[in-house]
């Protein structure tokens, strides 16, 4: 299957899975693992939410991760801050990276939005450099829409 081929059924299969739960952090682990099984290219697919203007670690999938991000800071942080997705094809050579796993080479972050406002970014690594294309960050914002559009609350976020 190609990456449009597994980010159609990807979109079509998250929706489903999603509506099973009432609770946002099952909501966001069952996203994370559907997206990283999906692709098995991303070493490392996971959410940092904003809980008292820090980026905090949230469900995800893959090696462990940095417990918390600085607004501003690295790929993650200033993704939240621009309020705009960040594709970054060799992490060597973004200003300030923050490698929380020294194998990742490149890395694609989308901030959520939730209520007109930044809640959280989804964070997505890679040991192979250039993963992330624009079909990557399409079918990745399509699928951030879908994820928030399911989440409960976000009682974390201040």
């Amino acid at each position: 299957m190609n990456k449009e081929e597994a980010y159609r059924q990807l979109l079509i299969e998250l929706p489903h899975l999603l509506s099973e739960s009432d609770d946002s952090m099952a909501t966001l682990a069952n996203a994370a693992a559907l997206i990283k099984q999906a692709f098995p290219l991303f070493s490392w697919v996971g959410f940092y939410l904003l809980k008292k203007g820090v980026l905090v670690l949230g469900p995800f999938q893959g090696a462990p991760a940095c417990v918390s991000i600085q607004l501003g800071r690295g790929v993650c942080g200033t993704s939240f801050v621009q309020n705009e997705t960040i594709v970054v094809e060799d992490v060597r050579t973004f200003p300030g990276h923050i490698a929380c796993d020294a194998r990742s080479l490149s890395e694609i972050v989308i901030p959520m939005k939730k209520d007109g406002r930044v809640v959280g970014v989804l964070d997505i690594d890679s040991h192979a450099l250039a993963t992330f294309d624009a079909v990557d960050q399409r079918s990745l914002e399509k699928a951030v829409t879908i994820i928030v559009d399911h989440l409960t609350s976000v009682s974390w976020a201040s």
